[in-house]
């Protein structure tokens, strides 16, 4: 009966809602590069009635009464535009404005687009990044990074610069979805922690959702980061080159002219590559003897073709490789690579938006180590999806749309106890969604319902997701989101690795222990259920703060099984599951409070303090226990700021704090006697394997974690077109002594990076 309600009610919207007045829609678009204004303002003077363009520079204005107006464009540090428009009953006027850069600079510090938007959308568990607000970190490296950027946001748990890996809220790596311009991308980080695999100067926008997102998203239970990246300079051949002691990059953008006419189509071109590996030796080597023994290499190119409507088609491509060398212990290296596309239709004569992406890609990961057997896993497929919207009256809007995947997968693995676990499988996704978006003079209403089919493994989830905000006044705004949530994709770890390089994925299995199942359903599913509640209040124009609670109950998650001693097989039909599956099914239950204060003067200075308070468990056949990354407190405090006569110097700031991580507790050493001579063994003269007898698992705690980090940056303005910065970076400057792990086997420890300075030159074209 909800399945035919559901396809009912997406039926239904199919039908044209009639004009009674007329509509406004266009877009806004930046004269220098031809980039679209995203976020900038359009208002309706008489009326007061306004839109914040999106992502594509382009607004929607429905049901405006007939008659003469004038309205305003504008955009911090550029020329506002005023323009005279006729509205006429029953037809859509269709602009186009372009800006130019203010005569005055502001020198605008941009931090996300949630200020903006904060009245009309509900932005619960999200916050908004554009290039510009990344680039007020300090750039360890030599370019500012979102890998850097994403490890201060609320909720956000970081576990170290070598092998560490993102948590957030309580979800692990495999439970965040990674979106680059709708392509899922499996492995977003290099092994290296300081750099992801894209490059900032790409970037138009990135979402990060950290809970509670609607039902446009599906296929993770915990968090969604969907990064957007920009069109090339449509007026002029430019670029970026950069260098520094970690790697350089190379940018290169312009329009695609045919036939000497006027274009609206561009192309741009990134590359980064790291020999770090290479550099470390001479000016990191008392970090140790080998150096740092990273590299990678990141590929990215993308074609943009506009029509004149504004409506576009973007085709791109990409080629990640990563690379780790410990000498004479292990050799990793995973890559990725992929193509695609999207585009964004604007209907003749209907006030509808069309979104579409076809894209495909292919993951491999491969480990080498002295002791083990080799350890191999890819994933390839496709995902492609098609959106439509439909813009009701004033900013209301309902929303939909169908998403569909494949993907083959292969493993080939040594657990913890040296038992083979392989793996080869296809699976096909199918999803369907429904989103409507009723924006009042205070009440602000987004319910949306999800329709997951998994039909490889013959199961489906009904997904309902609810977000509210209530503006009580205009300082003042209280918000609350909802949801259910489900998976299907598995990471192949115990979840209890502090350091997990091999990051390798399959489909839900089937080898789990029959008694643990859901016990109010059977399912080979992972889910979650997510309730956030908090507010959002301006003290004035420079100061705002955003307070969340969060609770995720993961009611099922499938982990690999670490107590797997046993082959699965008749000989051992009478040894309990739990000993034998290669997975296992635990519970997880995830809760804190966010806290993000921030002070923008819209001029020289920008400040973050962020401040978290968490706890995450997890329990499975045998035991509760936490997490090696249940970090109860984490701080962060990021500032920027701009000086100089022309602000042509700035120093960026980020200090970190966090509690120490759970650890298991060492109670002793024993010899491991093999008696491989049986009752003959001589016990007095065997030379066999030490081994640790641990004590409860992770009942103890690290040492806390704090680190300073530091940039300061010069700009040689040549000409509008001919930049230079000269960058000085310093990571963990006052050299804290971090704890990353100790390995109990050798009784030593190992800590994070000491302090790192970096030099680099960026040269803009």
């Amino acid at each position: 009966m909800v399945r035919k309600l559901f396809v009912l009610f997406f039926l239904i919207i199919h039908f044209k809602i009639l004009a009674q007045n007329g509509s406004l829609r266009g877009f806004i678009y930046e004269e220098s590069s031809g980039e679209p204004a995203m976020f900038s303002n359009i208002l309706i003077k008489k009326i007061e009635v306004g839109a914040v363009t999106d992502v594509n520079g382009f607004f929607n204005l429905s049901k405006i009464p007939v008659g003469d107006y004038k309205i305003i464009v504008s955009y911090i540090g550029y020329e506002p535009i005023e323009d005279s428009i006729k509205i006429e009953s029953d037809k859509i006027l269709d602009k186009k404005y372009f800006l130019k850069k203010s005569s005055i600079e502001l020198n605008t510090i941009q931090v996300s687009a949630a200020k903006q938007e904060s009245k009309s959308n509900i932005n619960t568990s999200v916050v908004k990044l554009t290039a510009r607000s990344i680039s007020k970190l300090p750039s360890i490296g030599g370019d500012p990074d979102i890998a850097q950027f994403l490890q201060i946001l609320p909720g956000v748990v970081f576990t170290g610069d070598q092998g560490g890996e993102l948590y957030i809220r309580g979800g692990a790596p495999i439970h965040n979805m990674v979106l680059l311009d709708g392509m899922i991308i499996y492995n977003a980080f290099h092994s290296i922690g300081l750099f992801s695999v894209f490059d900032t100067d790409i970037i138009k926008t990135a979402d990060v959702y950290t809970g509670g997102f609607n039902a446009e998203y599906g296929g993770r239970i915990s968090s969604v980061i969907d990064i957007k990246t920009r069109d090339g300079n449509k007026k002029n051949i430019s670029g970026k080159f950069s260098s520094s002691t970690f790697g350089s990059k190379f940018l290169i953008e312009g329009p695609l002219k045919f036939n000497k006419s006027k274009t609206r189509n561009s192309f741009i071109v990134s590359s980064k590559l790291s020999y770090i590996d290479k550099t470390s030796e001479y000016f990191y080597n008392y970090i140790g003897d080998n150096g740092l023994p990273y590299n990678f290499i990141d590929l990215y190119g993308k074609a943009s073709f506009m029509g004149s409507n504004g409506s576009k088609l973007n085709l791109f491509s990409f080629n990640f490789q990563d690379n780790v060398n410990y000498s004479q212990l292990i050799d990793y290296s995973w890559k990725s690579n992929g193509f695609g596309g999207n585009f964004v239709i604007i209907p003749v004569g209907s006030t509808m938006l069309i979104e579409g992406n076809l894209a495909y890609s292919n993951y491999i990961t491969n480990q080498l180590n002295d002791d083990v057997s080799p350890r191999t896993s890819s994933i390839n497929g496709f995902n492609t999806g098609l959106d439509f919207t439909y813009f009701l009256k004033g900013e209301n809007q309902i929303k939909y749309g169908v998403e569909v995947l494949g993907f083959g997968n292969s493993l080939s693995y040594l657990n913890p106890s040296n038992i083979k676990i392989s793996h080869q499988d296809n699976t096909t996704e199918f999803a369907g969604y429904i989103k409507y978006k009723k924006v009042g003079s205070r009440f602000l209403f987004e319910p949306s319902l999800r329709y997951h089919s998994y039909t490889s493994l013959g199961e489906s989830s009904f997904e309902p997701r609810l977000g509210l905000k209530f503006n009580l006044n205009e300082n003042l705004r209280i918000k609350s989101s909802a949801g259910l949530f489900s998976q299907n994709l598995i990471a192949i770890n115990t979840g209890r690795e502090v350091v997990n390089l091999f990051r390798a994925f399959i489909s839900s299995t089937t080898n789990l222990p029959s008694s643990l199942r859901n016990n109010d359903r059977n399912t080979f599913l992972q889910k979650s259920r997510h309730i956030i509640s908090g507010f959002e209040y301006d003290f004035n124009e420079f100061w705002s703060l955003n307070f969340e609670g969060y609770l995720k109950h993961f009611n099922q998650l499938i982990s690999l099984n670490r107590n797997k001693i046993y082959e699965d097989n008749l000989t051992n039909e009478n040894v309990i599951d739990e000993l034998k599956k290669d997975f296992i099914i635990e519970t997880g239950l995830a809760r804190g409070l966010d806290l993000l204060f921030t002070y923008n003067n819209q001029k020289d200075i920008n400040i973050w303090f962020v401040y978290s308070i968490g706890k995450v468990t997890r329990k499975d056949a045998f035991e509760e226990y936490y997490p090696h990354y249940d970090r109860r407190h984490n701080i962060n405090i990021v500032s920027s700021y701009l000086f100089g006569q022309k602000k042509t110097w700035s120093i960026d700031l980020r200090w970190n704090f966090g509690s120490g991580f759970p650890f298991t507790q060492t109670q002793g050493y024993y010899e491991n006697i093999d008696f491989s001579d049986g009752i003959s063994t001589d016990v007095t003269q065997s030379n066999d394997e030490v081994e640790v007898l641990y004590s409860n698992f992770n009942r103890g705690r690290m040492p806390s974690y704090h680190r300073l980090d530091f940039s300061i940056k010069k700009t040689f303005k040549l000409s509008d077109y001919n930049i230079i910065e000269s960058v000085l970076s310093i990571s963990n400057l006052y050299d804290r002594n971090n704890i990353f792990y100790y390995n109990q086997l050798t009784d030593s420890r190992i800590d994070q990076f000491p302090i790192l300075p970096t030099l680099s030159l960026n040269w803009q074209f």
